[in-house]
């Protein structure tokens, strides 16, 4: 299976997790947020960029988890209704956090709160299958500049 995530070019060529606090995983569990297709990762990351600087800074970078790799799965119908809050991760990082320390299994598919009806997937750099988990292809990332243009005009969060 190949899975995207859209990273800075300084890091788009390493699969590192930078251990920051995430919907699902807490500060100090070093993960790496992928989503199931290229449009996904864009929204994701736009979100949390708040519509600024996509610019020629950014790639998309591709990455393979081989298929007899097991992955955990986290339902959006047995989550709390707030889950996809934008400021709490409570509803989640309980689940992420109990899956990176047991350590079973080294991805977990989780409902994207962007799109719920799409799939993140959550890459435990500390399981001892990481390391078969590879970068396949790192291209540039080339959105519409109206994107931008449009987001810009947000008040940020």
């Amino acid at each position: 299976m190949v899975v995207f995530r859209i990273g800075h070019k300084n890091y788009a060529g390493t699969l590192h997790g930078s251990g920051v606090n995430g919907r699902w995983a807490a500060a100090g569990r070093p993960v790496i947020y992928c989503a199931e297709n290229i449009p996904l990762a864009f929204l994701e990351n736009m979100v949390r960029r708040q519509g600024v600087g996509f610019n020629y800074d950014f790639k998309i970078v591709c990455i393979e988890i081989p298929d007899d790799l097991l992955i955990s799965s986290v339902e959006e119908r047995n989550l709390d209704p707030d889950w996809r809050d934008p400021y709490d991760y409570s509803h989640c990082q309980p689940l992420g956090n109990q899956w990176f320390d047991q350590l079973r299994m080294p991805v977990l598919k989780v409902p994207s709160a962007v799109m719920p009806e799409s799939y993140n997937y959550v890459i435990n750099t500390l399981h001892p299958d990481f390391k078969k988990i590879t970068i396949i292809a790192v291209t540039d990332l080339v959105p519409d500049i109206r994107i931008e243009d449009i987001l810009k005009k947000y008040p940020r969060a």
